[in-house]
């Protein structure tokens, strides 16, 4: 079990999944913020650290929100253990299960009406400021401008062929899991988390026939800093900020690390986008 330490009303919730593994046959472990928090008795084993859980257990419970989820994925890169999300947030859409359905969740898990979904990670390299650049996103990369309201230029090209030269806010280079997440807020395209493909989505373009581009997920996507006197950064999924000076070049491309999303049987992508966007009209 993980959990987001700055959401101590899911104590309670932690306690009871405890419970029912238990109860299920099932030994609890848990890294030691999540054990801290929940003040988890003796009967539940505590790690160290998340990377660390993730390599002695059978399934990662995340509890927290879609911002919990990123953590954890950066932090288990490379491990093959299936993670589902309690969502103890807001939105959610990397959490499958709510909160007042964990009982039967784990009575599902229990009985193997789940499935496995790999999701592909991507890494972002360069060099910043003589510092070497190496981070992995499970939903996207930002180059950004800093505080000041002023555009950044940015060269993009995609397998050294020059797409285009941006002025704008900044760009997003999105995975397809990522489609829903800063993406689709800048006018990027909904991506079946089946699809192959990297969107380059420029925010506050001040070109305005710039529109979100959609390449192949095996693409090299370069971009280089062209902006002398505004401040440029690159984020890895909102939670890694690195500071970018002129001249600096990012590459982004797809990472050989994925995350295996473990999630019920009957549940759906499009379902998910259904009932989390509150999308109108009908369906069959």
């Amino acid at each position: 079990m993980v959990a987001n330490p700055e959401k101590p009303s899911s104590r309670a919730l932690i306690r009871e999944a405890a419970r029912l593994i238990r109860a299920g046959g099932r030994a609890a472990l848990a890294d030691s913020v999540t054990s801290q928090i929940a003040r988890l008795d003796v009967r539940v084993r505590t790690i160290s650290s998340t990377g660390a859980l993730a390599r002695e257990v059978d399934l990662l419970m995340v509890f927290g929100g879609d911002g919990t989820m990123l953590r954890v994925a950066r932090e288990t890169a490379g491990a093959r253990t299936p993670v589902i999300g309690i969502n103890a947030g807001s939105l959610g859409f990397l959490t499958d299960v709510q909160a007042h359905q964990l009982p039967l969740a784990l009575k599902q898990i229990w009985a193997g009406e789940c499935v496995v979904d790999a999701r592909p990670l991507i890494e972002a390299t360069g060099d910043a400021r003589g510092q070497t650049i190496r981070e992995i996103a499970l939903n996207d990369f930002v180059v950004s401008r800093g505080a000041a309201p002023r555009l950044i230029e940015l060269e993009v090209t995609v397998d050294d062929d020059i797409l285009t030269r941006y002025r704008c806010d900044g760009l997003i280079a999105s995975s397809p899991t990522g489609s829903t997440a800063y993406s689709l807020s800048a006018g990027g395209a909904v991506v079946s988390p089946a699809a192959k493909v990297l969107t380059l989505t420029p925010i506050c373009p001040h070109t305005l026939s710039n529109r979100s581009v959609v390449v192949s997920l095996d693409s090299i996507v370069r971009i280089k800093v062209l902006s002398r006197r505004s401040e440029t950064m690159l984020t890895a999924d909102g939670q890694c900020i690195i500071p970018l000076e002129f001249g600096a070049v990012v590459t982004v491309r797809q990472s050989r690390h994925s995350i295996r999303l473990l999630h019920l049987a009957g549940s759906s992508f499009f379902e998910t986008l259904r009932r989390k966007l509150n999308w109108s009209g009908s369906h069959v």
